[in-house]
């Protein structure tokens, strides 16, 4: 059976080193990825109150859940390092993964409205998380505007991904769909400092064909077509797009393969 991390206590789940004082200590101030998440425009003073009401970094070993879906919506989840996926079950059981997110970006925001989760999210790799409860969030919203803005700068940056998921999973065809979907992923990473052109793929290939509503043996076509195209190469889950413009230009729909 699939766990969930418990937030109840200190102790870790079984092949994950406990979080030491320094960790437990570490706040927004020393972050890496503060730039990208709520601390962004906030002075000092103010960051200072932001991590004050940061229960804890927590580890969610790979595999591990964090939330189910059905959950009761307490706090949302800063992704300090790592990689999850979010998925609704089926009444079949069969899963559909509505999204991937990595480190900077915010997880549970869909339980805003609801006050209960509405997919699980899952770990793709050992990773790490901020928790902030949303009551006392809120209430620094009120003290401090700049944090307010930040946070509904997020908010539309979560809906226009939708919208951009909703018209992936539209009319796209499937060479289209494959190609904006390494071009998301290669524009998310570049502004995390990374490599724009050369990433490591956390989720398997069936994975990425059930996001795309695409079956395995499609995707595993493509990355041969895109391979035969010289716009790719590919080692197991490493990605070196070798010619990015032409792969934006398959994206976008202005040039067929």
């Amino acid at each position: 059976m699939t766990q969930i991390v418990s937030f109840r206590n200190h102790s870790t789940p079984s092949g994950m080193p406990p979080l030491s004082v320094h960790d437990l200590r570490t706040g927004c101030s020393t972050c890496s990825m503060r730039e990208l998440c709520l601390p962004v425009g906030l002075d000092n003073d103010d960051m200072v109150r932001l991590d004050q009401i940061i229960r804890r970094r927590r580890r969610v070993p790979k595999g591990h859940l964090l939330y189910r879906a059905g959950d009761p919506f307490v706090s949302l989840y800063a992704i300090r390092l790592g990689h999850f996926k979010t998925y609704q079950t089926h009444r079949e059981g069969t899963q559909q993964i509505t999204g991937f997110l990595m480190t900077g970006e915010m997880l549970g925001m869909d339980a805003i409205s609801s006050e209960v989760h509405q997919c699980d999210a899952m770990a793709l790799e050992d990773s790490e998380v901020c928790e902030i409860p949303f009551s006392q969030l809120e209430q620094l919203f009120s003290e401090i505007p700049t944090l307010l803005r930040q946070f509904h700068r997020m908010m539309s940056h979560e809906i226009t991904r939708e919208q951009g998921v909703m018209l992936l999973l539209g009319s796209m065809p499937a060479d289209q769909r494959f190609a904006a979907f390494l071009v998301n992923l290669s524009s998310r990473y570049a502004v995390r400092g990374f490599s724009a052109s050369s990433f490591h793929l956390r989720m398997g290939r069936e994975e990425i064909g059930n996001y795309l509503s695409l079956t395995i043996e499609s995707i595993s076509r493509l990355l041969s077509k895109f391979k035969k195209m010289e716009i790719l190469k590919v080692d197991n889950r490493t990605i070196n797009i070798t010619d990015l413009p032409r792969l934006r230009r398959v994206a976008a729909g202005t040039e067929t393969i």
